[in-house]
């Protein structure tokens, strides 16, 4: 098999580059399994790709903060012969927030993957929460290296204990030298040595081993503490050598400067293996529990040395069953009195010795090595099987999350749908607004008709008696009104005029009863004047699909239809005056709620059947799509500089959940009228950029709150959960439902001809 690795890798000083490059060399080792032309994607931390002189098996880098050099990185591997990835994961190796910008790459894959988390953590944010939720819903198998690890993904990630395995950190497949050249070192030579090494930070708190040494120095005065490593890069940008001369200062003023000896460099691994065999006792004084794994334990247990460590997650599970000693965080008083007894004790400091040397052997790269084979033979066959299996249903309902209104009944008072929220809590200083209450009519409205809902029966005359209240003398509507119930508008914009009769035009057509249907004509028949007023191509389109709607209900009414055609006829002008050759759009610019513009002119050929209305919705339809789908997702026109005729490239973010529920209803419109089963593969494409399906592959649907964050942008979701998003949602979702039905109805007749016949 060929593998290619994604991750960090040496010469840059990275704890996983190292772990990488080990294995790398560990599942190689049997050649007659594993190619040669195995290779590395290197993350780089520069700009610059030639930071790194790095060897022949790197043959693609990535600039961690560089977005497309992801997109690029997923092209290379699919098209090299590779069989199957591995990934090195840590949220600070990758870019943008939390490492989100691998995200994209794992969904662009079409090689296996097997994914090694070297971090997992208790107490995640929803943006790492959800970065691990995808990485694994990507990945074949987690790796993981401690129990513990393999308990937070279960109970705190929810991801399933079927896709995580357990394989501990490798070690060195060395054996101590009979004449170890680091014990004749100047620091080691004629010492009672205790070691630590790693890069240096705050978090490792050796200031904990310095304050300890006095007491330790008054028992054994020729007690060395050596501390090996550079100081973390990331320390060294932000604040140099702070962080080490404090170190000094310390022992200096605790009197033991001479006891304590810094080797400030970065050392090969067959040295760092004399060094561990050449001291007395290895120390990990890490400040917090929160480590789930350790690189340098998993080497010191390796190297079979007498290790003495705080009790962080990892160092309470290897060195369990007598295999070390543990004190505790910031403990220098129990940490000195351990040190004092293993120097007295020699018999014990040997069973420690012994013990970690013992359980190190199964630790070793070879061991490791051949379990990950046999991992990667496993995740290929199972890639292979999924490939056969290729008459899969377009829409999985399986993947879709149950129907819930717990957060619109959170937003909804007795007033109405509150406009905002903060995360998943309404945001009761922004008020309420018609655009959402129209919005929630619709949604209420479709979830009773299909499935009866009774939460969404109990919503909709709230929402229909806002509208109302916002309904003015002459016909017109205001917008927003204060949480208190004042008006904070005279007029509302046509867009939520447009809305507003798309709402009420759809609860006539569909009601749940005839009282409704009445309160809601009389508010429609009271706006009918102003249609002739609109000029505004979104209002005007938001009403054409309300009057379609109404017309279904009453065919015969000759006004309404006039209306309709003369706004049909401002939709179309507009199409004729700009959809010239590359340019198949009814402005010259593409910004909000785009979809809605075709939407429009399907639901007027399906009443009129006006065979050019048909010809622009369907032209300019694949303009959008083509604008929009070129990336196997939807990535809808960012509202932060949208898309010009002639301009500069589109605005990726921020992207808007009311595109993508625009980009819904307009497929499954196109469906309805030409039976094109394309137009369902498409609807249901745009509907997943909800669940993860988009530019940054992360889902906007909140699995806890059933709300829906309020974007997509550069870094992540926006996290507060308002109106518009989540109602853009739950219509998407049922539009989506509907779709899956006419799908059946469709793949039934496909399968058994004779029914059409017996029809």
């Amino acid at each position: 098999m060929k593998i290619a690795y994604i991750t960090t890798y040496p010469p840059r000083e990275c704890g996983i580059a190292t772990f990488n490059h080990n294995l790398l060399r560990a599942i190689g080792y049997d050649r007659t399994t594993v190619s040669d032309d195995s290779y590395v994607v290197a993350l780089n931390d520069s700009e610059h790709l030639d930071t790194y002189e790095y060897p022949a098996e790197v043959k693609y880098k990535i600039r961690q903060e560089d977005q497309k050099d992801y997109s690029r990185a997923a092209d290379y591997i699919n098209t090299s012969l590779v069989d199957a990835c591995i990934m090195e994961h840590e949220f600070g190796i990758y870019g943008g927030k939390d490492g989100v910008y691998i995200l994209p790459l794992i969904a662009k894959l079409q090689k296996p993957l097997v994914t090694i988390l070297h971090t997992v953590l208790k107490d995640p944010s929803y943006m790492q929460l959800t970065i691990i939720r995808e990485i694994a819903k990507h990945s074949s198998r987690i790796v993981v290296m401690s129990h513990r690890a393999v308990g937070f993904l279960t109970s705190i990630y929810g991801i399933s204990f079927n896709k995580i395995q357990l394989i501990e950190h490798g070690v060195p497949d060395l054996e101590a030298e009979i004449d170890n050249p680091v014990k004749n070192s100047l620091p080691f030579k004629n010492k009672k040595v205790l070691f630590t090494f790693g890069l240096i930070s705050r978090n490792k708190g050796l200031e904990t081993v310095i304050e300890a040494l006095p007491q330790i120095v008054a028992k054994n005065p020729n007690v060395m503490y050596v501390v090996l490593g550079t100081t973390h890069p990331g320390v060294i940008r932000n604040s140099g050598e702070e962080y080490r001369d404090s170190l000094k200062k310390l022992a200096r003023k605790l009197g033991v400067e001479d006891n304590l000896t810094f080797i400030n460099k970065f050392v090969s691994e067959k040295q760092l293996f004399d060094y561990l065999t050449a001291c007395d006792m290895y120390i990990t004084p890490y400040l917090n529990e929160a480590q789930i794994t350790s690189g340098t334990l998993s080497y010191a247990i390796g190297a079979g040395a007498a290790v003495i460590s705080t009790p962080y997650w990892h160092a309470q599970e290897l060195l369990a069953e007598n295999r070390g000693r543990l004190f505790d965080f910031k403990d220098a008083e129990t940490l000195a009195t351990i040190v004092n007894e293993l120097f007295e004790d020699e018999t014990m400091l040997k069973q420690l010795k012994a013990n970690a040397y013992k359980y190190g052997l199964n630790l070793r790269w070879p061991a490791i090595g051949k379990i990950f084979v046999e991992l990667l033979d496993e995740a290929i066959l199972k890639s292979l099987s999924e490939k056969e299996d290729t008459e899969r249903q377009i829409i999985d309902p399986d993947t879709m999350p149950s129907f819930n209104l717990a957060h619109v009944q959170r937003l909804t008072d007795d007033t109405g749908i509150v406009q905002h929220a903060k995360y998943g809590i309404p945001n009761l200083k922004e008020g309420y607004c018609l655009d959402d209450n129209a919005r929630a009519l619709i949604m209420a409205t479709m979830a009773h008709q299909q499935n009866k809902s009774k939460v969404a029966l109990e919503l909709l005359p709230v929402y229909l008696s806002y509208i109302q209240y916002m309904q003015c003398d002459d016909g017109s509507f205001r917008n927003f009104l204060s949480f208190t119930r004042e008006y904070l508008d005279e007029l509302g914009s046509e867009d939520s005029f447009g809305r507003t009769i798309w709402s009420l035009g759809y609860l006539i057509n569909n009601t749940p009863n005839n009282s409704y249907r009445e309160f809601a004509r009389e508010l429609f028949n009271k706006s009918v004047p102003h249609f002739k007023n609109l000029k505004h191509l979104r209002g005007i389109a938001n009403t054409m699909i309300g009057l379609s709607d109404y017309l279904k209900a009453h065919p015969g009414d000759e006004q309404i239809r006039h209306q309709f055609d003369q706004l049909a006829e401002q939709l179309k002008e507009a199409y004729r005056e700009n959809g010239h050759g590359h340019w198949q759009w009814f402005e010259e610019k593409m910004t909000y709620d785009n979809a809605i513009l075709p939407l429009a002119l399907l639901c007027y050929y399906q009443t009129s059947k006006d065979a050019e209305s048909l010809g622009i919705a369907l032209e300019s339809m694949k303009f959008l799509s083509q604008k929009t789908l070129s990336h196997g997702y939807l990535n809808p026109v960012g509202n932060d500089g949208w898309l010009y005729k002639g301009g500069p490239e589109m605005a990726v973010y921020d992207q808007q959940a009311i595109e993508t529920m625009a980009m819904v209803l307009m497929y499954f419109k196109a469906y309805e009228i030409t039976h094109d089963i394309t137009y369902i593969k498409k609807m249901y494409l745009c509907y997943q950029w909800f669940l993860g399906e988009n530019s940054l592959h992360l889902p906007l649907f909140d699995h806890e709150t059933k709300g829906c964050g309020d974007g997509l942008q550069p870094n992540g979701v926006n996290r507060n959960q308002g109106a518009e998003s989540t109602l853009a949602y739950w219509i998407s979702h049922l539009v989506v439902l509907k779709a899956l039905e006419f799908e059946y109805i469709q793949i039934s007749d496909l399968v058994s001809p004779q029914k059409q016949v017996l029809n």
